[in-house]
């Protein structure tokens, strides 16, 4: 075999390929072999018809076609290898010449992934929050399990903010009742503006019996999105009834003996959530800075299927479980289509730029994963999907995936060394050290996961 490689752009070449015929044989003998077994000829026992024979009732047109295509794949491999090149998705075969007992020729284009230059990037320089937990935050947390540990008692008054109440609800949309527009005990706090809007104005100062009328627009439902005029009418009305904050319930709500002991452990955990939410911070602007930094040619096919596989699984998970539509979804987000699009496309820009800038510092500095490492990874992966370890670990290995999951950890290492090789500082001014969180290429994989696409790899990625 003979092949020439053609660049046409930085993401696209051209493979010519001439493949002297006896190089087709183990082909040819594979499409006899398949014609035999597929078609009978009276006189011959099935799987016994001689070629000529073959050539003679079904044409040798046929048996060449069944051998191209038989080859083809094999010897566009041998051309990518030799050329030693990443082919993006999957190649447009042309068949330039076919002469039968003389030579087979094609040719072949496929995007590749374009070559990288990655920069010094050890002058990057971020700032993020800094972490400060207040009394206020403190006060905050404590009252917010305080409110766990409420109890309701019925009241024969008018209903008040923080109150429970137990209603039922009729939602009428262009004067007709809807079939899925009625509820009864219902329970709800007021406040908490886990129903619709204007519920809460309507039912302050009702007494249980008191009912009253609202306009709203309709959460879910068979009118989603809907005007509706909704009447709720109270049935009962009762007091949230809140545990002194002492010693007591700090025994009955913690592990803990004091209030003063809850206090300072509400504290250290605000501390670390803010801790977490800083290294994120400092991830997500690290890597923005490098992308920044990088130019990468986009291959055009592979952008046009990013998108494509972006809105079909947005249209067909994400809002199909929601039971809406794209129209709907855009009416909501208040976003023209054209606005879509093009924020669809900025983002799978960003998701591929993101894939091949890490992938390719995996490869400048040798970075490893390693089972412990791997393990980790799908654990949390696991968890995300509501599947157990053994579930998923099962499902990654029957689909194949163990590389997306390698790739994931790989280049969540890659960005945590370029945030640890950057100047990270507070808006306090003070240098943050991310240099020892353990966790800290976990949660980049994470940030990872979250730029290339929820699948971890780019959906026309065909490398991998």
């Amino acid at each position: 075999m003979k092949s020439a490689v053609e660049t046409l752009n930085p993401t696209r070449v051209r493979f010519t390929v001439e493949v002297p015929f006896e190089e087709l044989k183990d082909s040819l003998d594979a499409a006899y072999k398949k014609i035999n077994q597929q078609v009978t000829v009276k006189g011959f026992r099935k799987g016994k018809i001689p070629a000529r024979v073959i050539d003679q009732r079904f044409g040798r047109g046929a048996v060449l076609e069944e051998a191209v295509n038989d080859a083809l794949p094999k010897f566009y491999t041998e051309a990518v290898t030799e050329a030693d090149l990443n082919p993006l998705g999957q190649p447009d075969v042309d068949i330039t010449e076919l002469k039968d007992g003389e030579l087979l020729a094609f040719t072949a284009e496929v995007d590749i992934r374009p070559a990288i230059e990655i920069p010094d990037y050890s002058g990057i320089e971020v700032t993020v929050d800094a972490v400060e937990v207040s009394d206020e935050d403190v006060e905050k947390s404590v009252e917010q399990l305080r409110g766990r540990f409420a109890s309701t008692k019925d009241v024969e008054r008018a209903a008040e903010e923080g109150d429970v109440v137990t209603i039922d609800l009729e939602a009428k949309v262009d004067g007709e009742v809807l079939e899925d527009g009625v509820a009864q005990d219902v329970s709800y706090t007021i406040g908490s503006g886990e129903l619709l809007e204007g519920i809460d104005e309507a039912v302050k100062g009702l007494e249980a019996g008191g009912e009253a009328t609202f306009a709203s627009q309709l959460k879910g439902g068979s009118a989603e999105g809907k005007d509706a005029e909704v009447t709720v009418k109270v049935t009962k009305v009762s007091a949230r009834e809140l545990p002194e904050l002492d010693d007591e319930f700090a025994g009955m709500a913690s592990e803990f003996d004091t209030l003063e002991e809850l206090k300072a452990d509400s504290r250290k955990r605000l501390e670390n959530m803010k801790q977490y939410d800083q290294a994120t911070q400092a991830q997500e602007r690290v890597l923005e800075k490098l992308l920044e930094l990088v130019e990468v040619p986009i291959p055009e096919k592979l952008l046009a299927d990013e998108v494509q596989t972006r809105k079909h699984n947005l249209e067909h998970h994400q809002l199909g479980q929601m039971g809406i539509d794209l129209e709907k979804y855009l009416e909501i987000q208040g976003k023209t289509v054209e606005e879509f699009d093009a924020e669809t496309a900025e983002q799978a820009i960003k998701g591929i730029k993101t894939q091949f800038v890490l992938d390719e510092l995996v490869n400048k500095e040798k970075l490893n994963v390693n089972q412990e490492e791997l393990t980790e990874h799908l654990m949390r992966r696991a968890a995300s999907s509501g599947m157990s370890p053994d579930q998923f670990a099962q499902a990654v290995v029957e689909g194949g995936q163990v590389p997306m999951l390698v790739g994931e950890v790989a280049r969540g290492k890659a960005l945590a060394a370029v945030v640890e090789a950057a100047k990270v500082t507070d808006t306090n001014g003070e240098v943050v050290d991310l240099s020892d969180d353990e966790d800290e290429a976990e949660q980049a994989a994470e940030i990872v996961e979250n730029a290339v696409e929820a699948d971890g790899e780019l959906a026309a990625d065909d490398t991998k």
